[in-house]
């Protein structure tokens, strides 16, 4: 099959990619990657030198990094689910919630996270403090920009809600939305019925013991009801 993702069933960058192929239901290959293998590492680094996760390889062709990779797909491997829109004003607008979500909801629950997997006396306060406060502000923010319609960037789902779906997803572990976060909570449950999400979801079910705060995970996300 000439179009591969190399990813981690775990990995919140993961499931941006993966539910983008799962929406237009694309044909790939998987390939998990274990980059704790010194082995598996180097000859992973060999296709793009920062051995990060996910990559797409489309016949020989490596794309790195997840907005890019969605993109592309949406270009060389479209369906019927158009992930980004016609028109430049529409797509700056998917590109916008696209970094909110990526640089303001994943990346600091990335760090927050990354610091509960270093020794407990490793550990930096401020950082974990500054991780929680930031996804705070982020939380304002969605909830004040949301407006009335169903997905992030407008009525039609696209890039902007592959991002967002595991970056709440986990961001709500660390920080659970609060009572004033209505449209935020609210577009978080429509994310979460949508059967791409799920089914990443349901397919991280094995992995979530190694994630740290496997205690904190709501009992729906472990089985279904």
């Amino acid at each position: 099959m000439a179009l591969t993702l190399h990813y981690h069933p775990l990995s919140s960058s993961c499931w941006k990619v993966l539910i983008a192929l799962y929406e237009n239901g694309t044909p790939f290959e998987a390939r998990s990657v274990n980059l704790g293998d010194p082995v598996e590492r180097s000859a992973y680094a060999a296709l793009w030198p920062t051995a990060k996760i996910p990559l797409l390889v489309d016949d020989g062709r490596a794309v790195p990094e997840t907005s890019i990779q969605i993109e592309y797909l949406d270009r060389r491997h479209p369906g019927q689910q158009r992930l980004l829109p016609e028109g430049f004003d529409a797509q700056l607008e998917v590109r916008l919630w696209d970094r909110l979500f990526d640089l303001y909801v994943m990346d600091p629950m990335q760090r927050y996270i990354a610091q509960l997997l270093r020794p407990e006396g490793e550990r930096d306060a401020r950082t974990l403090a500054a991780c929680v406060d930031g996804l705070g502000l982020a939380y304002g923010m969605i909830e004040s920009r949301m407006g009335d319609h169903a997905w992030a960037a407008g009525e039609a789902f696209g890039m902007a809600d592959c991002a967002a779906a595991p970056a709440l997803f986990y961001a709500a572990i660390v920080r659970p939305f609060s009572p004033e976060h209505t449209r935020l909570s609210a577009y978080f449950e429509r994310l979460l019925a949508r059967p791409s999400v799920w089914r990443a979801i349901v397919e991280a079910r094995p992995f979530f013991q190694y994630y740290p705060l496997r205690h904190a995970l709501p009992a729906r996300f472990l089985a279904d009801a």
